[in-house]
């Protein structure tokens, strides 16, 4: 729709970058604040966002090798083109390799650890739902093709180049969804962190609410990558479902003492 905000020469500014980079910043500074709030050390909380965000673009690329492996094997020049640099990558593989990291540094820094994972719940919905706008600018993630109302159809050349949307087919607009869906569970997890909670629930209700989001979503995608478990479910789907099991888990395991907003 609208993949760069200026062009200088050959240089460009893609709108994707901009809007990846607000909502990081803009998860990043709630972080902070429901850190602060809980008595938690701001500064290494917001480090942790820093080094969870590095391993999450890190582990969003190697998933996307990793389901596209032969392709890429085949024409390992791929791996660092330009292409290749702008595509986001795989969220779910952010998302673990982010968790991974984070759980790592929290004991390393010895952080509570389910009341540092809740105090980033809100700020990943949020964050996932402005990067998702992103995409749609982009043109990324593009669904399949669509007759109902709500249908998109992308008609810039630059955005097909770029990314390989297909263009001027009517489309299911599976970025907006996500995007929608993600202010809703932000919105949801955000309320909640305003009263008493359970440490841990805040960052378990994020994997349960999104991973069912994302798991409908992914039944509207178009899916450029092969599907190495045949059947009608796709990789993300099978990852979506094990972190819904996941966030169930804590959620139905033994209650522990509430946590307010002050720490206490």
């Amino acid at each position: 729709m609208f993949p760069k905000i200026f062009t200088i020469g050959s240089f460009f500014l893609p709108t994707y970058g901009v809007l990846v980079a607000l909502g990081f910043l803009s998860a990043l500074w709630l972080t902070a604040r429901l850190a602060r709030e809980r008595q938690l050390d701001a500064e290494k909380v917001t480090n942790l966002g820093v080094y969870a965000a590095l391993a999450g673009l890190a582990g969003a690329k190697l998933l996307m090798f990793l389901l596209d492996l032969n392709y890429y094997i085949k024409n390992p020049a791929e791996i660092f083109s330009m292409a290749t640099l702008q595509a986001g990558g795989v969220f779910y593989g952010g998302l673990i390799a982010a968790l991974l990291t984070g759980f790592v540094y929290m004991r390393w820094q010895s952080l509570p650890l389910g009341l540092t994972m809740d105090c980033f719940a809100p700020g990943l919905a949020l964050g996932q739902a402005i990067g998702r706008l992103g995409c749609f600018a982009a043109g990324c993630c593009w669904g399949i093709s669509c007759d109902r109302p709500q249908a998109v159809t992308f008609r810039d050349p630059e955005a097909h180049r770029l990314v390989g949307v297909p263009l001027g087919v009517p489309l299911h607009p599976t970025q907006l969804y996500e995007a929608a869906s993600g202010l809703v569970i932000f919105a949801l997890l955000y309320w909640l962190s305003r009263g008493p909670t359970k440490r841990g629930a805040l960052i378990a209700e994020y994997l349960v609410l999104s991973s069912a989001a994302r798991f409908s979503v992914e039944f509207f995608r178009a899916h450029d990558q092969p599907n190495p478990w045949a059947g009608p479910l796709s990789t993300t789907q099978w990852i979506a479902a094990a972190l819904f099991l996941v966030g169930a888990w804590v959620l139905l395991k033994s209650p522990k003492p509430a946590v307010s907003v002050a720490g206490h």
